[in-house]
């Protein structure tokens, strides 16, 4: 098979390469599955960089990268079930503690890790179900009914915080939404009640002159940026959802306003999620789908040899979707 991987950290157009390898074979319990598309993340852009304070070379002698994906099911190993075989699919933690992720022609992975993809769901949209999706979905229910609640995503046109959105709205919550002006109208038409400019500094007054009693759940892409703005706008028992902080990694905590609204500060990192609130969260995502309210944003489709231009891309920000590689 075809792939792309890395031996080393570095810049992506100094350590990616294309590689034949051996196609793999399904273990106890694996399938595999002939991918059309691979889902590119942040975290899978820091992970080929090095992170700061990580390991100086990667953990495994060659690296496919990325999580996501999806494709149909060309062989399945002992243990599951041959009806699986020509099942379309989408992939959560493909790379997760592996060596070998979706940047390759096929994938073999535990069965559960390859969800069925309903066949409403088109091969794009499911190749971003795993990381923006799920995250989303957690960030949105994790906490249960939103009926008639308030719900402040920040981020609103990025690839998690547009999902978020569309969630929030489908699950008949009152959604703010921050955004930059010329996405105003994309974050709108998700489903936000209110956008506000992301960088106002009125911006904690324009959410309480909406929502004069705070807000009872965020969906929180820069906790450390916006930990003092969401001090002021919680109510009393609120719920901080909190899956990114990489402007600010180390913030300070105003802890009596947190200790006195009784806060919770629910963290998330999607490749933990247990079984039950995994499934919760595939539930959500394909229900909404059935159902009309969430279709997902796709910023750029890239041809296989543009993996790196992917990865630089997504480095220099300003995505306004999911980033897909078409295999």
């Amino acid at each position: 098979m075809r792939a792309i991987g890395y031996k080393s950290f570095g810049a992506a157009s100094d350590v990616l390469e294309t590689v034949e390898l051996p196609d793999p074979v399904a273990g106890h319990g694996e399938v595999v599955v002939d991918l059309v598309y691979s889902g590119v993340n942040p975290s899978d852009v820091k992970s080929r960089a090095g992170r700061k304070g990580g390991p100086s070379v990667p953990e495994h002698d060659f690296v496919i990268p990325h999580s996501d994906g999806a494709g149909v099911i060309s062989a399945v190993g002992e243990g599951v079930d041959p009806s699986r075989l020509g099942e379309r699919v989408w992939i959560w933690n493909g790379q997760w503690k592996r060596a070998y992720g979706t940047m390759a022609q096929k994938i073999a992975l535990p069965s559960a890790q390859a969800v069925y993809l309903p066949d409403h769901i088109s091969f794009e949209q499911g190749a971003a179900l795993g990381i923006p999706g799920l995250t989303a979905a957690h960030c949105v229910m994790g906490g249960g009914d939103l009926a008639g609640k308030s719900v402040l995503v920040c981020g609103g046109a990025g690839a998690v915080g547009h999902i978020a959105v569309q969630l929030a709205k489908w699950a008949d919550a009152h959604v703010v939404a921050t955004a930059s002006e010329k996405n105003r109208d994309k974050v709108k038409a998700a489903g936000a009640d209110h956008v506000l400019e992301y960088m106002s500094p009125s911006l904690s007054h324009d959410i309480l002159s909406r929502y004069p009693q705070g807000i009872d759940r965020a969906v929180e892409l820069e906790f450390g940026v916006n930990v003092d703005l969401l001090a002021e706008v919680m109510r009393p028992m609120g719920t901080i959802a909190a899956y990114g902080s990489a402007l600010d990694l180390t913030p300070t905590l105003p802890f009596f306003q947190y200790l006195f609204k009784a806060l919770t500060i629910d963290i998330t990192l999607v490749y933990l999620l247990e079984i039950e609130a995994r499934q919760a969260a595939i539930d959500v995502l394909h229900q909404a789908s059935q159902e009309g309210a969430l279709t997902i944003a796709i910023d750029k489709i890239y041809e296989f040899e543009d993996c790196a231009q992917a990865h630089e891309d997504i480095q220099n920000g300003g995505r306004t979707g999911v980033s897909l590689i078409k295999i």
